[in-house]
């Protein structure tokens, strides 16, 4: 394992990975073409609920990820297969769930965020539109995890590249071509998310072991096996929810301050995903090889692989910095030609040059404890990062309003990255207690 090992799988893992926030950015950008910054506002609100939603359930991609690596770090084909059927069977049920009660759900989010009466209109008008996608959304996690587990990682780049372009395609035609609005957006996400699970199937029967051998129903449902992987996803679950608490809290508290710092605050959100998900590239890396090393009991491997992953996450934190300081302008107006919107954004997007450096080891080692299926220190993390962020909005946000707000979400970051690097020497020593 050496830095251009490492490189050579997390290069397209992040490729792969930017992809993911394109769909939030691209409906925000198409819709800050437009002259109403209540349409921003509403896609804003519409993607927080999704965002929740698929966030609670993001475990399904990552633990997916842990699971196979580990079994095809071991060679074991039965175990790969099972890793992909068991997720796949949560993820179906949850997002029939979700369409099931889409009223209350709808219902919930628009008397927590409190938005104005034209930015709930078109809120509701998103929901309507993409919720139907959510089986297939929850489905996409579990494919690109099982293919990121067994080291595919052009078929999983190339079934987000499809998802995301198609959406971009889709974002400009119903909404410049057609005049759909915010109905367009939504309907292009839906269609998108929709052929990426058709096409992630097909990548999935390629694999002759899982069309040939479905296991049998009491392996599927083996009560010792399925327990361990939904004590990983409780745990992930713990923190996913933590982590929609702030993203809902900021959302809300910045939409007190008006429909315009409103939308200023979900573009710059929306620069963060981008930044966020650089990391996620080094993340998966990172994931890919612990549950590999894991399986095949490579103690070496894995002491460089933690090496070289606190290399690359410094290293990305200096680059995003510096191409965020160059090219602020120009991606604020990508996002909406409205003045005093573009003017709030540039106002308080000087905060996200603190983003990287705060965030980057929380954000990339979060995959060494994935990988491990150790997810119980990555909980406590979150949890802890949180009452932080609650302590810093207490002090912060009465005086200091939106750049309090900033202010704490960057405590949030930090907090991440110094309670999970504090668990790394316990995880270390619990790992290869028998040597090769």
């Amino acid at each position: 394992m050496n830095h251009r090992s490492y490189l050579f799988l997390a290069v397209p893992l992040i490729l792969s990975a930017m992809t993911t926030p394109l769909i939030g950015a691209v409906d925000t950008a198409v819709v800050g073409q437009l002259s109403n910054p209540a349409y921003i506002g509403g896609v804003a609100v519409g993607t927080i609920l999704f965002n929740t939603m698929y966030w609670l359930l993001g475990f399904l991609r990552v633990s997916t990820s842990g699971f196979t690596a580990q079994a095809h770090g071991a060679n074991n084909e039965n175990l790969i297969i099972l890793s992909f059927v068991r997720p796949l069977l949560i993820a179906t049920a949850a997002g029939i769930l979700f369409i099931l009660f889409q009223g209350p759900i709808a219902h919930l989010t628009m008397n927590a965020m409190g938005p104005t009466e034209e930015v709930r209109k078109y809120a509701l008008a998103y929901i309507d539109i993409r919720i139907w996608g959510a089986p297939f959304a929850l489905i996409n996690y579990v494919i690109l995890g099982w293919l990121m587990g067994l080291s595919r990682i052009k078929e999983a780049f190339y079934l987000q590249v499809l998802m995301n372009g198609l959406n971009i395609f889709l974002d400009l035609l119903f909404v410049h071509g057609f005049s759909w609005g915010v109905s367009g957006v939504a309907a292009a996400t839906l269609i998108a998310e929709v052929m990426a699970v058709g096409m992630g199937f097909l990548l999935i029967f390629k694999t002759n072991s899982l069309r040939l051998k479905i296991p049998p129903i009491k392996e599927v449902i083996d009560f010792e096996r399925f327990m361990q992987m939904l004590s990983v996803n409780r745990d992930l679950f713990i923190r996913t929810i933590c982590l929609l608490i702030m993203f809902n809290l900021f959302t809300k508290l910045g939409a007190s301050f008006g429909t315009e710092m409103l939308a200023a605050n979900a573009i710059l959100i929306q620069i963060h995903y981008l930044m966020a998900y650089f990391f996620d590239g080094f993340a998966n890396a990172s994931s890919i090889l612990t549950g590999r090393a894991i399986g095949s009991n490579d103690k070496r491997g894995y002491e460089k692989m933690l090496s070289v992953s606190f290399a690359w996450s410094i290293y990305s934190a200096a680059f995003l910095t510096l191409a965020y300081f160059i090219l602020k302008d120009k991606l604020i107006g990508i996002f909406t030609q409205i003045e005093p919107v573009s003017e709030l954004a540039m106002h308080y997007g000087n905060w996200l040059l603190l983003y990287p450096i705060t965030a980057c080891l929380g954000l990339v080692f979060y995959g060494v404890f994935t990988g491990a299926t150790s997810a119980a220190p990555v909980r406590n993390s979150m949890i802890y990062s949180l009452i932080l962020y609650v302590i810093a909005l207490f002090f912060t946000l009465s005086s200091y309003e939106n750049h309090g707000l900033w202010f704490a979400f960057l405590v949030f970051s930090f907090g991440r990255s110094l309670f999970l690097l504090m668990y790394l020497p316990r995880l270390n020593r619990s790992l290869f207690v028998i040597e090769k």
